[in-house]
């Protein structure tokens, strides 16, 4: 896997940029909601303030989500939206606000989530990586309190707490992986009447998703999928030459034989990070791919 590496050129690239660059802030209208009281749990140190250069910020030490309402008839349903960028950065334009446009448009509420990066263990300064399989602790942390999060306001943002799901991207897509087998994990300890509610999704999307196939291509020991695992999406590239895609191939294939519903969606174009921005390959279409398996599990209606 290379994202780190992506990520390490990319900052180094912009190095010069970060000094410049405004803190990533929400269109108009939206607001940032910090998702813990105070401090974050085991708060790691970073090497800076927060910082954004070309729809990509790192630094994240105080974890933020943002509500964006259906812009058309509401379905009810919620899907916490996670970036990816290696536990580096967050891509969170083309991975985040990208997105939650097509999903409010579709009446569905979105939720961005911009969790703590660097996260522990993941560091893109070497390319030893021996942790490259390990739980991305503080990041999983801030996804299970923001589904927490969300189900407890369900009522107040007019969400059906039974159709609350997650859709993330590489790194983000590991995370979602990682939401969906470890909700049984106490990582932190409760901090408010939000964490009696459960982190599990009730649905799952992962697009080009990493961290999940060992180099033998058996399954990541760190997503424990079973039954209890929710409905999952999955799509990505046979040229993905970041996160192959024997990733998604591995984690369809604990799926099937844990007898979770799952459908998966292999491309022979588009690499990765194509976010939503390749209208010339077919791969392009895996939103209204998206929209339809959410009929077939009864999310959405229509």
């Amino acid at each position: 896997m290379k994202m780190g590496m992506i990520a390490a050129c990319l900052l180094a690239a912009s190095a010069s940029a970060y000094a410049e660059a405004p803190v990533w802030q929400p269109s108009e209208g939206h607001t940032q909601i910090p998702i813990w009281p105070g401090a974050a749990p085991g708060l790691q140190p970073v090497p800076g303030p927060e910082q954004l250069t070309k729809g990509a910020i790192t630094n994240v030490t105080r974890p933020t989500m943002t509500v964006y309402t259906p812009t058309g008839v509401n379905t009810g349903a919620a899907v916490v939206v996670i970036p990816g960028g290696g536990f580096q950065i967050l891509a969170i334009d083309l991975e985040g606000t990208d997105v939650c446009r097509w999903l409010t448009s579709q009446g569905i509420t979105c939720v961005l989530l911009k969790y703590r990066v660097p996260s522990i263990p993941y560091v893109w300064q070497t390319d030893s990586r021996p942790h490259n399989l390990q739980l991305s602790v503080p990041s999983l942390q801030d996804t299970q309190r923001t589904l927490r999060l969300v189900r407890s306001r369900a009522a107040e943002w007019h969400i059906d707490p039974h159709k609350i799901g997650v859709l993330g991207f590489s790194a983000g897509g590991y995370l979602v992986a990682e939401a969906s087998t470890n909700f049984k994990r106490q990582l932190y300890k409760p901090v408010d009447e939000a964490d009696k509610q459960s982190s599990r999704p009730d649905f799952a999307v992962a697009i080009y998703p990493g961290h999940l196939a060992t180099e033998q291509n058996s399954l990541n020991p760190h997503v424990p999928v079973s039954h209890d695992t929710p409905p999952t999406f999955l799509a990505q590239a046979e040229d993905d030459q970041v996160d192959g895609v024997e990733q998604s191939l591995v984690y369809f294939t604990a799926l099937k034989d844990a007898d979770v519903p799952t459908e998966l969606h292999i491309y022979a174009h588009g690499g990765h990070a194509f976010g939503m921005q390749h209208p010339e390959f077919p791969i392009n279409d895996w939103p209204k791919l998206v929209q339809v398996w959410l009929r077939t599990i009864g999310v959405i209606q229509g």
